[in-house]
C-alpha cells in the first residue's frame, strides 16, 4: 500500500454499502480487504469471517440496552469503526451499519494477511518471550493462518486500538479502510457459510455469523460456557 491505499488499487467502500441492514452487509464483507495504514507501516487483510449485530433488537449486542461513551459510535452513521475492549487484554473491530441512531454492526472475526505479514507477526509475538535470533514472523513461531484469526488476533496483527474508534473507513484519507481490488466480485452464495455466533449468551443459535467456506484463517467455534447471575449483552467476544 501506499499511504492509505493498496497499491494493488483497491479504494474504500461507498457508505451507501454500509447504510443498510447488518445481515446484508456482513456476508457482503467477506473477501473485501481490511487496511490500517499505520507509522509502523501498513498491515492488509482479507475478511474471512463476519458477525452481525443488530442493535437495540439484539440481546447479545452492545447496544442492546442503549447508548453509552463506550458504544456512542454505534449510534453514529454508517461506515465508522467500532473498536472496543474486551476481557481487560484485546481489542475488536466492527463496521457500523445502517442510518445514525440504529446502532447495528458487523463484528470482523477473522482475515489472511495479505500484505505487511512480517509486522502483523511482529505485533502479535509482542509480549511473548524473544524469538531466537534470526527467526521472525511466521518462522517464531506464528502459522500465516493464524496471523488474524480471531477478533483479537486480526486487530493485534493490524495494529487495531481504540484510538482507531469512530474511524471513518470510507473516507479516503483514513488510516483505516475497508474496500475490494480490481476484479473483485461478491463471494457467490455455494462459496459462504453461516452458522451461530461465537461464544455469546444472548440469541446464541442464530445463525448470524459468515465465512468463507474451506477458508483456513477462520476462527474456530465455541458455544459460550454458561456463567451464573446475570448475563451481559456482548457484540464479539475476543477469542
Amino acid at each position: 500500500m501506499t499511504g492509505h491505499h493498496d497499491q494493488r488499487g483497491s479504494a474504500p467502500l461507498p457508505r451507501e454499502f454500509f447504510d443498510r441492514s447488518a445481515l446484508a452487509v456482513a456476508p457482503e464483507l467477506l473477501g473485501c480487504v481490511l487496511w490500517h495504514a499505520a507509522p509502523e507501516g501498513t498491515v492488509a487483510a482479507v475478511i474471512v469471517e463476519v458477525e452481525a449485530y443488530t442493535g437495540q433488537t439484539d440481546p447479545a449486542s452492545h447496544a442492546y440496552r442503549g447508548q453509552t461513551a463506550r458504544n456512542a459510535v454505534m449510534f453514529g452513521p454508517p461506515g465508522h469503526a467500532y473498536v472496543y475492549f474486551t476481557y481487560g487484554m484485546h481489542f475488536c473491530v466492527n463496521l457500523v451499519c445502517e442510518p445514525a441512531g440504529e446502532s447495528a454492526a458487523v463484528l470482523l472475526r477473522a482475515g489472511r494477511v495479505i500484505e505487511g505479514a512480517e509486522l502483523a507477526a511482529e505485533r502479535r509475538l509482542r509480549g511473548r518471550a524473544p524469538a531466537a535470533p534470526g527467526r521472525r514472523g511466521a518462522a517464531a513461531g506464528i502459522a500465516e493462518r493464524d496471523l488474524a484469526r480471531g477478533p483479537a488476533r486480526l486487530c493485534q496483527a493490524l495494529g487495531i486500538d481504540r484510538s482507531l474508534d469512530g474511524a471513518d473507513v470510507c473516507a479516503a484519507d483514513s488510516p483505516l479502510g475497508v474496500g475490494t481490488v480490481p476484479g473483485w466480485v461478491p463471494a457467490p452464495a455455494d462459496a459462504i457459510a453461516a452458522g451461530p455466533r461465537v461464544g455469546i449468551s444472548q440469541a446464541a443459535d442464530l445463525p448470524w455469523r459468515f465465512w468463507l467456506a474451506g477458508e483456513r484463517s477462520v476462527s474456530i467455534y465455541r458455544r459460550s460456557a454458561p456463567r451464573r447471575g446475570r448475563a451481559k449483552p456482548v457484540t464479539g467476544p475476543a477469542p
